[in-house]
């Protein structure tokens, strides 16, 4: 679920970071730009574990910072295909049930990786498993454990000030940058209280 990753960048340390230790200071540019982020093609980026090589600072003319290339481990949230996670159901629709973990809000299991035999209740906005004659409901706000089927990275361009309807409805729906394919079709998948 998470993994080191090398990651190399130029950072600018800020004149008013100058009175810092110079490793304090590169790690806290790092955490700022980097936690909490999305890395195409790499995760979550949750922190920075530490700094590998660090080369000497540089000055550019006309700005006052300190320039410094670095390389660093990250740590990243990054599930591998097949692996088992758990979270809470956030939202059921006919298309299927979204849901959250205690950091990551981008999980979604279509209806087409569920149990079969699985039906969607408008009534009770819930989805019903029905096994051997049992009716078993995925009710929101239950824990749920689920399998890691892909993750899917999309480059989300930033917004502009001026863009027309159609651009900003297109980009809405794209969706989020970094978000998890899960499914509920094997035994020990599905609510967690069916199991205990």
């Amino acid at each position: 679920m998470f993994v080191l990753s090398r990651l190399s960048d130029l950072i600018r340390i800020p004149p008013d970071q100058f009175h810092r230790k110079a490793k304090k200071a590169i790690i806290s540019e790092l955490n700022r730009k980097y936690s909490n982020k999305v890395v195409n093609n790499l995760g979550l980026v949750i922190a920075v574990w530490d700094l590998v090589k660090v080369d000497d600072g540089l000055l550019k003319p006309g700005d006052g910072a300190s320039f410094i290339k670095c390389e660093v481990r990250v740590v990243v949230f990054r599930p591998f295909v097949g692996e088992i996670l758990t979270g809470w159901i956030e939202k059921c629709t006919p298309e299927g049930i979204k849901v959250k973990m205690e950091f990551f809000n981008d999980v979604f299991i279509p209806k087409s990786l569920l149990f079969e035999g699985s039906e969607y209740s408008l009534n009770d906005n819930a989805w019903i498993w029905d096994a051997d004659g049992t009716k078993l409901y995925l009710d929101i706000n239950e824990m749920i454990r689920f399998r890691v089927e892909e993750e899917i990275f999309v480059n989300v361009k930033p917004k502009g000030p001026n863009l027309e309807d159609d651009e900003q409805q297109e980009q809405e729906e794209r969706g989020p940058s970094y978000a998890i394919l899960g499914s509920c079709q094997t035994d020990g998948m599905g609510c967690v209280s069916w199991w205990d």
